[in-house]
């Protein structure tokens, strides 16, 4: 699947969209619109569990591209979603412990791009991304991954938490990114484990890290404190590798 524009504008090509199965990230609809039409569409967005998003006039004149929204813009994911047995199955079928990166809640389509890029070539099995506050599967993202995206599966899921606490039982270690955390060099990250990575601005969330096994940090010998969250993953997934390969 190509790069294609990722925007549906109109009652009828949303509605149309819906009902033909295209992934559907998110729905910007009319604030206060509540016609037959309009509800036809927010009934099939929630079947399809799709987040709506309930905007002014002016909000989706600047999100339109056509100039003839009739209250309504579809935002469409470029590639399809895997599910999260979809990269257990990619572990098993290379008879490898899983290696998964998960993102809590990572909103630059660049940043998600290059992360998909980083997973494919440290060997991950797969990303998990989150369904709210957070970048989905766009052309820019598509793009930024130079190709990996076609071999990566991603698979999005409405609560971070609840899907490392199942991926628990399924054998999997969890380390997340901190700067208050033991260094890197310091821990095991062998095995089946899963890669948290948080927002770019507030890191890892309170309730995500909770749920992780191990707080890793990164050794820092410059004068600022942080590093983007791509770059940040790429040093932590290449660690893993570089454990993995003893």
């Amino acid at each position: 699947m190509g790069y294609e524009e990722s925007k549906v504008e109109g009652r009828n090509a949303v509605l149309e969209a819906f009902r033909s199965g295209k992934t559907i990230d998110k729905l910007f609809v009319l604030d206060g619109c509540q016609d037959g039409p309009i509800k036809s569409i927010t009934r099939e967005a929630r079947k399809k569990d799709t987040i709506i998003n309930y905007v002014s006039k002016e909000r989706l004149d600047q999100l339109s591209e056509t100039g003839k929204h009739q209250g309504v813009i579809a935002i469409c994911a470029a590639y399809e979603y895997a599910t999260v047995e979809d990269i257990l199955k990619n572990a098993e079928e290379k008879q490898e412990p899983p290696f998964i990166i998960i993102l809590d809640g990572i909103e630059d389509p660049h940043n998600l791009g290059a992360i998909i890029r980083t997973a494919n070539q440290a060997g991950a099995h797969g990303v998990i991304i989150a369904k709210h506050r957070a970048v989905g599967l766009t052309p820019t993202v598509a793009r930024t991954s130079a190709g990996a995206i076609n071999y990566t599966p991603v698979a999005k899921v409405t609560n971070i938490s609840n899907t490392i606490e199942e991926l628990k039982e399924k054998g999997l270690w969890f380390v997340c990114a901190d700067m208050g955390g033991t260094t890197m060099y310091d821990l095991n990250l062998t095995g089946s484990i899963g890669l948290v990575i948080g927002n770019e601005g507030d890191g890892v969330s309170p309730l995500v890290k909770k749920h992780c096994d191990m707080v890793a940090s990164i050794p820092m010998k410059g004068d600022i404190d942080s590093l983007n969250a791509s770059v940040a993953t790429g040093v932590l997934a290449y660690e893993i590798v570089r454990q993995r390969l003893k």
